[in-house]
Order: C-alpha cells, then structure tokens, then sequence
C-alpha cells in the first residue's frame, strides 16, 4: 500500500485520529529522544541520507506514522507491509520496482515492514542483498526484542531505533494540537479543556495516542459549540470512572501511605483497593513495585524471607511486560507480601547497629578478626587467635566478634514468628542457649 500522506484534501469523515497523522517531525510528540533536534534521526532526514532503519517499541508510538513522515520529507516511494500476510514473491517484486524506480525516476523506495519479527529467516534473506546495495530503504518496525527476534546479518545493516510509550504530558499535546487545528482536527468548535484533564486522558490510554483521540473526539460531539469537557462527559463516553490524582499532590501520597500501611498490618482487602487506586491513577508500575520490595523487607523481614524474593521478582517481571499485564504481577507480590507473617527485627537491627557507628567511639576491630593473609601480619599480632568455627562442633565457638567499647551491644532482637521463629531456635540451639 502507499504512503497515507499522499492525500491532499482532507475527508473530514475520517476519524480524528487518521486526521491528526503527523505529516512533520515537528508535530510527531513524545519522542524527542528518537526525532527531537540534535538526534541522529534528525540529523539523517535534515541532510537527506535516510539509513535502512529498525523502529523498536510498543504499540502505538508512531512507527508506521514516522517512517511516512521520513518518506514524505525525502521525497522517496513509499510502500507499507506487514509481515503476517506478504509473501517473499511480493518482496521481490517491490525490490523490482525500486530497481526501476531509481533508473527511471531517480526516486528512492522506502519499504515500511511492520511487525518484521514474524519474517522467518529465509524471508529476512531476500532483504539483505538490495539493503545491502541501497536498492531499497528498508525501515522495520517491531514490538518484539529485535536481538532475540530479527537475523543478526539483516540486523547488523539496520539502525536500531527505540521509541517510548508516549507519557501523559505527549498524550496532552496531541489532544491540544487536535483542539486547535482548524484544518485538519476540531479547532473550528472553539471547546474547551482544562489542560490537567488533558493528561488524566493521557493517563488513562497508558500511552495509546489513538485511544485518546478517539475519546477526545466521542466527547466533542457531546457538547456544544463553545462548550467544556468536563470530567463527567469523559466518564460517560468510557463509560467508567476515570481514577486519577496529581502525582505531586496530597492524594497520591496519602494513597502510597495507606497501601504501604495496609500491607505492613496484613489486611489484604485494603491492600488490593489501593493497589487498585494507583493502577487505575496511571501510577508508574516500577513505583508499585518497589514499594512493595522494600515493604517485603522492612516489615516481612525474617518472618518469611521468601516474601523478599518473591517482591524482587515481581518487580523485573512488571519492569518486563508494563501494563495492563502488570497489575497482576503486582497484585500476586502484594498479597503475598500482606498475607505473610511480619518482623522488623532486621530492619530495626541495623538502624541500631547504624546509630552507634554514627554516635558512638566504636574502637578498632579485634586483632584476632583483622586480615593475616599479608606479611607482617603475624608481628603485628593480626590473626593468631581466631578460631575458625567450622572446626567446633555446630561451626561454632564462642569469641569477640565485636570492638571492645560496643562488647555488650545488642542490635538484633528476634521476633518468633513465621520462619524467624525457627531460625532462632536453630542459632539458640548452636550457641548453647537451648538444647
């Protein structure tokens, strides 16, 4: 198919989102690191010498609509794929109209292959030689890992682009772009939206800049000319309550408090409701995640060290897939994390032990514990009565471990409870407290 920035007049029957296609890097929002002045891409289109290219991202960040963008600037054919239905006899006739292209026209094909992931190995191959040659710009999109994914032969001749969920603030400024254009979006109703509503929309999306259109232009047509879109129009057209809060202000931290607390005092009903809150808020998910790591540790503790590995990798696998997938990533470590027994034994241990080193006059390390494996350590007395505890029965034997002024410090004080309970019977039993 070719390029949709061929089209002149605008079909103000389109929806808006098809209407409000970028046609310039200018206007192609929250990518800044990929496009934005100064970047290499940027540098590329300016000066025309637009490289064979891979766009790397999630859905709907803007691939298809960048590589258009780029073929309209430098003036190239345009021919968009996708790998789940073109076949390699395709391929080799598109290459042989680019060959025909650049002797008769002088004109340069930029072949956009979207989900290029789903090419087997052989049909990657074909590609390589008229990259290789410049018979055709090759820009292939991907969701997908392309390390993992794409043959490294084809690979090694693209340059990787990564592209980023659009945030809420690029969300807000597509949707101000689309109330404003008179050409092209709905600026010609002169409506109204207060800007923070803009980004609780982008929130919402969790960076699908299509989805916020669509919604954007479901609400313009339930208010007048002139009018305002208010919360409640929103909530009617999604049909749901649109959750948020300012990620500066009162409520978000009132709500990170009350599921950090509800956690710590094992009410696992509360604990899901305000999870719930901060998913539906547009809250960072790796935010979530290390609340919930730290919680594990801090109040978890001893009591079930699981607690602490099962947060920790909570915390990569929702790093790893985002949202939506992610809540129920999230919501397995916290309820974990609420329903298992607590201690702060641990935690508290080494704020104590942290509070001497910082007040006190902690005195030097006992010469039996201090480093021999140098020489000249014997002369000094380092090492010659250290009792190695693996040659004791239990691998213990009683000696000072710490410096003398801190002799009689006592930083850890244990909890009995969950597995801490056992691992203090274990070490009463080894030091001769318990039989």
């Amino acid at each position: 198919m070719d390029s949709l920035f061929d089209t002149i007049e605008v079909n103000k029957y389109e929806p808006l989102p098809v209407r409000m296609r970028p046609t310039s890097l200018d206007h192609f929002f929250g990518q800044e690191k990929a496009v934005g002045k100064g970047t290499f891409l940027r540098a590329m289109v300016e000066q025309n010498t637009i490289p064979s290219m891979l766009f790397y991202g999630p859905c709907g960040t803007g691939k298809t609509t960048l590589a258009g963008i780029i073929a309209k600037i430098s003036h190239s054919h345009f021919v968009n794929l996708n790998a789940t239905n073109a076949g390699i006899n395709e391929l080799r006739k598109i290459i042989e109209e680019a060959r025909k292209r650049i002797r008769s026209l002088q004109q340069r094909t930029i072949l956009f292959l979207d989900e290029i992931h789903r090419f087997n190995k052989s049909q990657q191959d074909v590609l390589l030689p008229c990259v290789e040659d410049g018979t055709i710009i090759l820009i292939g999109a991907t969701t997908e890992n392309p390390f993992f994914e794409v043959n490294r032969p084809l690979l090694s001749r693209l340059r990787l682009i990564t592209l980023e969920l659009l945030t809420p603030k690029a969300i807000a400024q597509i949707l101000h772009r689309a109330l404003t254009d008179t050409e092209v979006g709905i600026g010609e109703r002169h409506l109204h939206v207060e800007d923070n509503l803009l980004e609780e929309i982008g929130i919402f999306v969790n960076g699908d800049g299509r989805m916020a259109l669509n919604i954007l232009e479901q609400a313009s047509a339930m208010v007048p000319e002139g009018g305002t879109i208010t919360l409640e129009v929103l909530e009617k057209v999604v049909g749901r309550r649109v959750y948020s809060y300012d990620k500066k202000g009162d409520n978000h931290y009132d709500t990170i408090s009350a599921f950090i607390k509800s956690m710590r005092g094992s009410d696992v009903q509360a604990t899901l409701h305000y999870l719930a809150r901060m998913i539906e808020a547009g809250e960072d998910p790796n935010f979530i995640a290390r609340r919930i790591v730290i919680c594990s540790a801090e109040d978890v503790g001893l009591a079930d060290p699981q607690a602490l590995v099962i947060a920790n990798a909570a915390a990569q696998a929702a790093h790893l897939v985002g949202f939506p997938e992610a809540r129920i990533i999230l919501s397995e470590a916290a309820v974990y994390v609420a329903l298992a027994p607590k201690s702060n034994s641990a935690y508290m241990g080494i704020d104590a032990a942290i509070a001497d080193v910082r007040h006190k006059e902690c005195g030097q390390v006992p010469d039996h514990l201090k480093d021999s494996h140098y020489s000249g350590a014997i002369k000094l007395g380092h090492g010659q009565t250290y009792k190695y505890a693996h040659s004791y029965p239990n691998a213990y034997v009683k000696q000072q471990y710490l410096p003398d002024p801190l002799v009689k410090a006592k930083y850890y004080e244990g909890h009995r409870r969950g597995r801490e309970e056992s691992l203090l019977d274990d070490w009463e039993r080894r030091i001769g407290l318990k039989k």
